[in-house]
């Protein structure tokens, strides 16, 4: 009989993706989501979908129970959900995987390069609006002495068409959606901060490495293969949606009014350059470093649904 996999976030971009991943490997995928809507396309795809939330802490208890493996990815910032799922799993020896994101080490830069780079090994000060995150992890990390082979998969700017219900990310689609929005593509500043990048067919492969590779103890993984600046992202929008304005340098403090603090300083105007060496030492082999090469997709993707 096929291991059961419990996926939180199942209809989203990262979580879809694994999903539709695990079940291509003859996994038994149960997934949650919040969306009655959502049902029928997670059952195309071979989803055993579960309707509910984070929130409801009897139904994440016994969809964890029931499974032998539970992987969050629907949103890495739920202290309750992950305690929950903790209390669950307790001295079963089973696999938990959270899912983090790479802004726990980015700057404030404003635009400016760094060249600061983190591995799992190194030691960094996270941004005071990403500590609660930090703490989440290292509650992760730390459940592996209570029985649970616990890890943290941590991504960075994810790209590339998702496997599953949700097709695009997050930080390069927003790019685009402003640009065709204001006939302009922007970047914070000069736009020469660089984040590390990771496509989400090889972040999905995370997952199912850990899933089959993981040993006791707590793991900490950042997964990347490549990195770009954010001015190399705005270029190519602009030559991809054929814009006519040149790229746009954003002052820092319009970009907050529109996209929040976090969302310009942290996700947008930070550095954050990782490598995942934990990664590759347990048999991961990412296959793709095509960033750039993608935007045109992602450009012609929203495009047409903004038309639509």
């Amino acid at each position: 009989m096929s291991k059961i996999v419990f996926v939180t976030g199942a209809a989203g971009y990262i979580g879809g993706s694994v999903a539709a991943k695990l079940v291509k490997a003859g996994y038994q995928v149960k997934g949650l989501t919040r969306s009655e809507a959502k049902v029928e396309g997670l059952k195309s795809l071979g989803i055993e979908p579960i309707v509910g939330s984070l929130a409801d802490a009897e139904l994440v208890t016994q969809c964890a129970l029931q499974a032998d493996v539970v992987v969050d990815a629907a949103d890495s910032d739920n202290l309750q959900a992950v305690k929950t799922i903790i209390a669950a799993l307790s001295g079963s020896d089973k696999i938990f995987i959270h899912t983090s994101g790479s802004t726990t080490v980015a700057d404030r830069a404003n635009g400016e390069p760094s060249p600061a780079i983190f591995t799992e090994a190194t030691e960094f000060q996270a941004d005071e609006h990403k500590l609660a995150r930090v703490a989440i992890d290292n509650l992760v990390i730390e459940s592996a002495k209570q029985g649970i082979r616990s890890a943290v998969i941590c991504p960075c700017m994810i790209y590339g068409k998702g496997l599953g219900f949700k097709t695009e990310s997050i930080q390069i689609p927003k790019m685009i959606k402003q640009a065709i929005a204001g006939g302009v593509a922007k970047c914070i500043g000069r736009g020469q901060n660089i984040w590390s990048t990771v496509h989400i067919e090889d972040l999905a492969d995370l997952y199912l490495t850990v899933i089959e590779k993981a040993p006791a103890g707590g793991l900490f993984l950042f997964a990347e293969n490549g990195e770009v600046s954010f001015r190399q992202l705005a270029d190519k929008i602009k030559e991809a949606l054929e814009l006519k304005s040149d790229v746009e340098e954003w002052p820092i403090e319009q970009a907050i009014a529109e996209w929040s603090f976090e969302g310009a300083v942290l996700a947008f105007g930070s550095n954050s350059r990782i490598r995942g060496v934990k990664s590759r030492e347990l048999g991961w082999t990412p296959k793709h470093n095509s960033v750039l090469d993608d935007v045109r997709r992602a450009c012609a993707n929203l495009t047409s649904l903004a038309r639509s």
